[in-house]
């Protein structure tokens, strides 16, 4: 079994992102603020994956 690991933000509080080195989650939040926004087909796509898995997991 893994256990999850949290990091401690700046302010002292857990940020629930696993621990990683230094600057990695302040590079992944700048690669996804220049990252272009969705289109409307995208954004359909993706409601649709994870409606599939919710119900999937319902049905189990």
């Amino acid at each position: 079994m893994t256990a999850q690991q949290t990091t401690v933000t700046a302010g002292g509080t857990p940020s629930g992102r696993p621990a990683r080195p230094a600057g990695y989650w302040e590079r992944i939040d700048r690669i996804v603020a220049a990252a272009p926004p969705l289109s409307d087909e995208q954004r359909a796509a993706l409601r649709t994956i994870f409606h599939q898995a919710r119900t999937t997991r319902e049905a189990a």
